[in-house]
C-alpha cells in the first residue's frame, strides 16, 4: 500500500489557496484512482483506491489530514502506523515556494527548508518519507509569503496548474512502481514547464 498525502487547510475558505495544492493533487488523484468515497478517518479525510503497475496493482490510500497544514504529521503518522507501513510508502505532496510555478520535483528525505507541515510529518515519521513538490513560485519578499500562500490561485494560473494536476495523476502509475525519478519525468514531459526564476510569476 502507498499513503498520498496532500497538505492543505481544512476550511473552505483555504479551498482555493496556493498553499492547498496538495489538497488539489490528491482530489485529483482520487478522481482517476479512488475507488471509495471519502470519510473521517486518521485525523482527516481519507479514501481508498488502486493503480496498476507492471508489477501489479497497488493499493492506495489517500489521505487530507484535517489537523491544518502545520500539524498534518499527526494525520500522516497515524495513516502509517495503523497500516505498518515505512516512511517509504508515503508520498506527501505540497506547494513548494522556491521552485518556479509549475515546475514538479520528487524528493525523498532531506530537511523541512522552511516548510512547517514537511516539519510537522519528519517529527512523526522521520524524514526518509517521499515529497511531491509543487512549485507556486514566490513573492520576491519574504514578509509577503505567508499572505501570498493563503492567498488564492489568479484565474490565469490555471493554465499552467491543471495541466500540471492531471499529469501529476496520469503519471502515478510510476510513483506506485517507485520509480520516482521516471514520474518526475513523465509529469513534466505531460505538463511542460520551463526551468525559471521562482520569483518571477508564470503565466501573468
Amino acid at each position: 500500500m502507498l499513503i498520498l498525502a496532500g497538505l492543505g487547510n481544512p476550511e473552505a475558505k483555504y479551498e482555493k489557496n496556493r498553499h492547498n495544492v496538495g489538497f488539489m493533487a490528491v482530489d485529483a488523484i482520487a478522481r482517476k484512482w479512488g475507488t471509495a468515497p471519502w470519510r473521517a478517518r486518521f485525523q482527516g479525510l481519507a479514501c481508498e483506491g488502486q493503480v496498476d503497475t507492471p508489477d501489479g496493482p497497488v493499493k492506495l490510500l489517500l489521505l487530507k489530514p484535517k489537523t491544518y497544514y502545520n500539524e498534518a504529521g499527526r494525520a500522516v503518522g497515524e495513516a502509517m502506523k495503523f497500516f505498518k507501513l515505512s516512511p517509504a510508502d508515503v508520498i506527501v505532496f505540497h506547494d513548494e515556494i522556491d521552485m518556479a510555478p509549475g515546475r514538479f520535483r520528487m524528493k525523498a528525505g532531506g530537511g523541512a527548508a522552511g516548510n512547517n507541515g514537511i516539519r510537522s510529518v519528519t517529527s512523526q515519521i522521520g524524514d526518509a518519507f517521499r515529497r511531491g513538490r509543487i512549485g507556486v513560485g514566490h513573492p520576491g519578499d519574504k514578509a509577503m509569503v505567508m499572505h501570498y500562500v493563503l492567498g488564492d490561485f489568479h484565474k490565469v494560473e490555471h493554465q499552467w496548474l491543471d495541466p500540471l494536476l492531471d499529469a501529476v495523476t496520469d503519471a502515478l502509475p510510476f510513483a506506485a512502481a517507485g520509480d520516482d525519478e521516471r514520474y518526475q519525468a513523465e509529469v513534466l514531459r505531460l505538463a511542460p514547464s520551463p526551468k525559471a526564476d521562482p520569483k518571477k510569476p508564470r503565466g501573468e
